[in-house]
């Protein structure tokens, strides 16, 4: 038995003569569709309407010249993409939904398809009725490519702008214009900000790394921006509470080694301080192996201070050897025969002619003003680089 042969050329002649024909009628008619059939469309600008009536008109033109040359080949994406979407601008992506191109480009094939028997002979009816699916297949996917694109390009210049909005928050410079385009990429926070450092993880994209820094930022409570300095990367976090947790909240975006969190900051517009501290404390974290992850910029004082951070000495000198120092009797003196003696408390007694618990006492009291406990090493550390600045400093002298 013989199988059904293809239209003759002759019979497909006729049919694409028929459409061309009615080309006209077809895209006035789906125009008028969409007044009636998509209440949306009725919300748009005079402008912005007249630009989807050309994407209709030129998707009914579209089907129209592929099966008037044949159909053969099937449209291409790219090609199909710039002939239906070509005439409308860029940006009319960020007008119209990619829902809402896809109920355009069906609501026009549709008034092609009910329309066929109208104006077709019957004999190339089934012909035509089985190009249209073929040619919406296709529209469907260059749909998707059009609004694919738009979105890349939008991610490529969101990243772009987010760099230069952090980079211009860590140099200081969070003027009125920063501002608005942190807005613009969905910063919202108006409390404490908090800069998160370390080291950009492998084998993961950047879009990747700062959707999920949105993410985890989002189930705490807190807005993100994130930029990618080389080998670092930089998380500004809103709404903290407190630094360690808030660092403590996206510690898992970063690849090995330290992840450093500075002070919190008042605002966007004094971020600044907090990265200045955490950057310095990234710097110097590799003089503490055992840092936990994240580290406070604070608990690295003292490799900070070797480092040659001038802030953090001045710190140092007049958050505890100043304090110790105006509480006047004899805090100051046991410390230094503390520190002297190894940190023996008897030997301490000893030097000072004191008893043992007199000395418990004096150190609770250090403890108690500085925030750092003799008896802790690390602390001790500290205390100790605090009393060999502060006597070099000579402020002890003017007081």
């Amino acid at each position: 038995m013989a199988t059904p042969s293809s239209p003759s050329e002759t019979d497909r002649e006729r049919a694409a003569a028929a459409l061309v024909r009615s080309t006209g009628a077809l895209s006035t008619t789906a125009t008028s569709r969409m007044e009636t059939d998509l209440a949306w469309f009725r919300h748009l600008s005079a402008d912005d309407r007249s630009w989807v009536g050309l994407i209709v008109q030129a998707g009914v033109k579209g089907f129209v010249d592929w099966y008037s040359h044949g159909s053969e080949p099937e449209p291409a994406g790219s090609a199909l993409a710039a002939a239906v979407f070509g005439a409308a601008p860029r940006a009319l992506t960020g007008v119209i939904s990619l829902q809402q191109t896809v109920e355009l480009v069906k609501l026009s094939l549709r008034v092609v398809e009910t329309s066929i028997d109208d104006i077709i002979d019957p004999a190339d009816s089934a012909d035509v009725h089985a190009a249209v699916l073929r040619y919406a297949r296709e529209v469907a996917f260059a749909t998707a490519e059009v609004y694919a694109r738009a979105a890349e390009m939008r991610g490529a210049w969101d990243a772009r702008l987010e760099a230069l909005v952090v980079d211009s928050v860590l140099r200081g410079e969070a003027d009125e214009e920063v501002m608005s385009r942190a807005s613009a990429l969905g910063w919202s926070a108006l409390g404490d900000v908090a800069v998160v450092l370390g080291r950009v993880p492998a084998q993961r994209t950047e879009t990747d790394v700062f959707a999920e820094a949105r993410r985890l930022a989002r189930a705490s409570g807190m807005d993100a921006l994130c930029a990618a300095q080389g080998e670092r990367l930089v998380v500004l976090l809103g709404d903290v509470k407190e630094a360690g947790d808030a660092a403590l909240s996206v510690a898992e975006l970063f690849g090995d080694g330290p992840i450093v969190v500075g002070p919190v900051a008042d605002g966007l517009d004094h971020a600044h301080l907090s990265a200045r501290a955490a950057l310095a404390a990234y710097r110097a974290a590799a003089g503490w192996p055992d840092a936990p992850r994240p580290v406070r910029s604070s608990e690295l004082l003292p490799e900070r201070v070797l480092a040659g951070d001038g802030h953090a000495r001045r710190h140092v000198v007049e958050e505890i050897y100043l304090p110790l120092v105006q509480a006047r009797g004899t805090l100051i003196e046991t410390l230094t025969a503390y520190v002297d003696s190894g940190g023996s408390i008897e030997a301490t007694g000893r030097t000072l002619f004191v008893h043992p618990n007199t000395v418990r006492y004096r150190l609770k009291q250090v403890a108690q003003l500085t925030g750092f406990s003799p008896s802790d090493p690390r602390d001790a550390f500290v205390l100790q680089i605090a009393l060999v600045l502060g006597r070099q400093s000579g402020r002890a002298d003017s007081l």
